[in-house]
């Protein structure tokens, strides 16, 4: 039987970081940004306000090249590419669904991931607001794992999900094997698995070897 393996980006398969964290150490407004990430944990901001005052935060500073770096300077946990090779070998299918910008996300697609799916922000150079309606929530996580399912002929019976927060529990509700990577005990005990390390391929064979 097929499965469909979900990954959250954010402290999942970026240990410890998050890509508007990665963009703005390229940017030189590390502290800005964190203190938008602590309003944010804090319920001060919602995804879409957050994603309006990172906007305005990078401004016309942020470029391709900017993302890029950010992109390839970025903490990675070891063995994405080879887990997403071993699940195309079985015939199976991994995407990333990451509240995070598409214009990041979307760059995982050369790693081997068969879909991405983050917010929408604005094409860069930001000319225009943010939509709203464009970002995405934990909600929406649900939604798009369904959307996927569809596509490639599943059920949420045959996905698994891997994450680190609490925008990763009602995902995790919703599938029945779930893999906490680093993840704090509110995502822990809610999770089929767990796993703290640096290499995608030990969460992963807690899985592979019939554990979940």
């Amino acid at each position: 039987m097929s499965r469909l393996h979900l990954f959250d980006l954010d402290g999942t398969l970026l240990h410890g970081s998050a890509a508007a964290i990665e963009i703005s150490r390229q940017l030189g407004c590390e502290r800005e940004i964190d203190a938008l990430e602590r309003d944010f944990f804090d319920g001060l901001i919602d995804p879409a306000g957050f994603a309006a005052a990172a906007c305005a935060l990078w401004g016309e500073a942020l470029t391709d090249a900017v993302v890029s770096a950010a992109f390839e300077n970025a903490p990675w946990l070891e063995g994405i590419k080879d887990v997403w090779a071993d699940i195309e070998a079985r015939g199976e299918r991994c995407a990333v669904i990451s509240l995070s910008p598409q214009f990041f996300v979307e760059r995982l697609t050369g790693w081997g991931a068969h879909a991405t799916r983050g917010s929408r922000w604005p094409a860069i150079p930001f000319r225009e607001p943010v939509d709203p309606a464009g970002i995405l929530n934990a909600e929406a996580k649900v939604r798009i794992a369904d959307e996927l399912c569809a596509a490639y002929g599943l059920t949420r019976a045959d996905c698994v999900a891997y994450g680190d927060s609490m925008s990763d529990a009602r995902l995790f509700a919703a599938v029945p094997v779930s893999v906490a990577v680093n993840a704090d005990h509110h995502v822990r005990d809610v999770a089929s698995l767990a796993y703290n390390g640096l290499d995608l391929r030990e969460a992963y064979a807690l899985v592979a070897d019939g554990r979940g």
